[in-house]
């Protein structure tokens, strides 16, 4: 009985597999005679939906390769390794160096060093030399 069941619902799946097939074949000759209706001088010029429409189906049915006509096969796999280099070229592009900081605390930075002009290189030198004169015995072991 499961095996009966089993076969009856592969049967049915294969049945809108080939179903939803020939649907895609149907659009991409669609979309070829919309690309061949355009007015164009000498030759046909595809936009960049077309490409996409036509990498996205040969995606979902490699088969549909042989219904491609306008274009030779191995250049719809091109526009998809393209497609393919250049996402993962974005996707792992360098976003630069040091983030960005707030307005507000760059402000506020700017502030505290104007109100504080002993902050700074020169005064925390003087202190740091000031410290290496002071015998070790003598220093906090705090610090």
């Amino acid at each position: 009985m499961v095996a009966l069941l089993t076969q009856l619902l592969l049967v049915i799946r294969s049945w809108f597999v080939r179903r939803a097939r020939l649907e895609a074949e149907n659009l991409i000759l669609r979309q070829q005679l919309v690309v061949l209706r355009r007015k164009s001088p000498k030759r046909v010029r595809l936009w960049n939906i077309d490409h996409l429409v036509m990498v996205w189906l040969y995606r979902l049915y490699p088969s549909l390769l042989d219904a491609i006509i306008i274009v030779q096969p191995e250049t719809v796999i091109r526009w998809h390794r393209r497609g393919f280099r250049a996402y993962w070229h974005w996707k792992s592009r360098h976003l630069g160096g040091r983030p960005r900081i707030d307005s507000e605390i760059r402000a506020l930075i700017r502030r505290m060093n104007r109100e504080n002009p002993l902050w700074g290189g020169a005064s925390s030198e003087g202190w740091r030399v000031q410290w290496e004169t002071i015998p070790p015995r003598q220093k906090p072991a705090a610090l």
